[in-house]
């Protein structure tokens, strides 16, 4: 398992994997009161988490079903990239999708955080690729099934 050196100066417990094979960790809204996010009106929330992530980590900020599914609230830029020579604060840009005000209150689950390792690419300029057999088919090529 990855040792990640984190700081948490908001007041709540660091995040934490729900179950055995969680791939998310949630992280809560670090806020000194309660946020009104207004339809289709986007804000910052902070998380009050800083990382030092290694050399060929990233970490992605996701969002969370629950809140998409129920209340149209979800992360705008999902998913939003943190680089490993980041050292601020964790911020989600959350935005309301709904026709409905939503409050975001201290400390609630706001997004998901999930570590993975990446790869560079050196570009290779060829005149020609390797064909397959679904070619240059994309945007619902493959069918509906």
């Amino acid at each position: 398992m990855l040792q990640l050196p984190v700081i948490n100066e908001g007041p709540y417990e660091l995040p934490a994997y729900a179950t055995q094979s969680s791939a998310g960790l949630d992280l809560k809204a670090v806020l000194a009161e309660a946020v009104v996010l207004g339809p289709l009106e986007r804000k910052i929330v902070g998380t009050g988490l800083k990382i030092a992530l290694p050399e060929g980590y990233e970490a992605q900020v996701r969002p969370r079903s629950g809140l998409a599914a129920k209340h149209g609230i979800t992360v705008l830029n999902a998913p939003g990239t943190i680089d490993a020579d980041y050292r601020g604060e964790i911020g989600v840009i959350l935005v309301n999708l709904s026709n409905e005000p939503f409050t975001i209150q201290p400390g609630e689950r706001i997004a998901q955080l999930v570590v993975a390792q990446y790869s560079q690419v050196e570009w290779s300029p060829v005149e020609s690729l390797d064909s397959t057999q679904r070619g240059e088919g994309g945007f619902g090529s493959t069918g509906k099934k």
